[in-house]
């Protein structure tokens, strides 16, 4: 028999999209972060070590770190190289990810969430469809649960 808590990735994909659209990202952006996420610290060369998979965007390190995603935790001393930590927030831009996996709704106001505003393409629509069905279905486990 299956178990509910095998799957909290039913709606990655809305939670995903939600999130590039919220931070404008893209997803080789969300990617790294991720990765880096349980990397407390992390230099250059462990930062290359993962972009290998995302080869094609070769300004990734730089754009995270002017977007402040990115931040110097330890500057070069002598031999010692720069280290680097996700920003403040980064870390909360991914426990938001983490939470909604877990069954947080996602905002449905167009102050919280862009794909509600007025003029938005065909797919954001789809998007925020499933996400009032996703609220809907959360809302109800929440109820049942509460029995």
């Amino acid at each position: 028999m299956k178990s509910n808590q095998d799957d909290y990735l039913k709606y990655w994909r809305v939670i995903r999209q939600f999130v590039k659209i919220k931070y404008e990202l893209t997803q080789a952006d969300l990617d790294m972060l991720l990765f880096l996420y349980s990397e407390k610290y992390f230099d250059k060369d462990k930062f290359e070590e993962f972009h290998t998979l995302l080869g094609w965007d070769k300004h990734i390190f730089n754009r995270l770190r002017q977007k402040e995603w990115i931040q110097v935790f330890r500057k070069r001393v002598g031999t010692h190289r720069t280290v680097y930590q996700l920003s403040l927030k980064a870390n909360r831009m991914i426990q938001s990810i983490y939470r909604k996996l877990n069954g947080e709704e996602i905002p449905v106001s167009a102050d919280g969430n862009k794909m509600f505003l007025k003029n938005v393409s065909y797919s954001d629509k789809v998007y925020r469809n499933m996400i009032i069905e996703m609220n809907k279905i959360i809302k109800q486990q929440r109820h049942h649960s509460h029995e």
